[in-house]
């Protein structure tokens, strides 16, 4: 056999490529995607458990699914139409703990989880979670859970041992918040966006670092599936809290949906 296949040339070519990739980790690949931010594509998983934006307007039900239906993209696109939008200001002033302590179940507004006796971190991981394990005593406390991760489409299976594997993404980032207006919000307001599980997605924590306080125009999820799930729950989080974005970021969000 002098030839190979042109299927084995095709994987062999795969493993070749793949090595690096899984050598560097999700966070330091690098690659430009379709114009897009730098990210990697990723194949997303099956995760069934997931639902759409669209059909998940308060956060309240689990994951990020993807908006494939050129209908549902025709809605997509006209919710982010209604977003506002201005220059950023400056970050002079900001503080974490003007948004509250992390991740404290007492947010003063009409928040879903709130004032349960469960904090919004472990409110959000048993949301989105499956298989979910509690510490001995506690239905609230998650120590283990399977997470199919939106941001990357990978499933992580997750333990508190090694929490930092698991992020809770703020979709709109509470820097990005405050330059765009909540420097001026009461402070109540501001624990309510902090803790809203609309704003609140558990993903893979390197990639939720490598994000920072970006908005869409500088960044997007690596899962090019759910890019434009990710731009619709911006949009949401925007509307319900009058919050604008920059016209770079409202451009991507609608090129997300195209």
């Amino acid at each position: 056999m002098r030839h190979a296949s042109k299927a084995g040339r095709v994987l062999a070519g795969v493993a070749v490529l793949g090595l690096p990739l899984l050598a560097a980790g999700c966070k330091d690949v690098d690659l430009p995607v379709d114009d897009a931010p730098s990210g990697s594509a990723v194949p997303t998983s099956h995760d069934g458990h997931a639902v759409s934006p669209l059909d998940n307007p308060d956060g309240t039900k689990p994951g990020l699914a993807a908006i494939a239906s050129a209908a549902d993209k025709a809605k997509a696109r006209a919710l982010i139409e209604k977003v506002a939008t201005k220059g950023r200001g400056p970050k002079t002033g900001y503080d974490r703990d003007a948004f509250g302590y992390a991740w404290k179940d007492s947010a003063p507004g009409n928040i879903p989880f709130a004032h349960n006796g469960c904090d919004s971190r472990n409110d959000l991981l048993k949301r989105d979670g499956e298989k979910v394990q509690f510490r001995n005593g506690s239905d609230c406390v998650v120590t283990s859970m399977t997470l199919h991760d939106p941001y990357t489409g990978r499933t992580i299976s997750w333990t508190k041992t090694h929490a930092t594997a698991v992020q809770i993404d703020h979709v709109m980032p509470l820097s990005y918040d405050w330059q765009m207006g909540a420097s001026h919000w009461t402070k109540g307001k501001r624990e309510d966006i902090a803790n809203d599980p609309l704003n609140l997605i558990p993903v893979d924590g390197p990639t939720n670092g490598s994000k920072s306080d970006s908005g869409p125009a500088a960044w997007l999820p690596p899962n090019k599936q759910i890019r434009c799930s990710y731009s619709v729950r911006v949009a949401q989080v925007s509307l319900k809290y009058d919050l604008p974005v920059t016209s770079p970021d409202k451009a991507m969000m609608l090129k997300q949906c195209g």
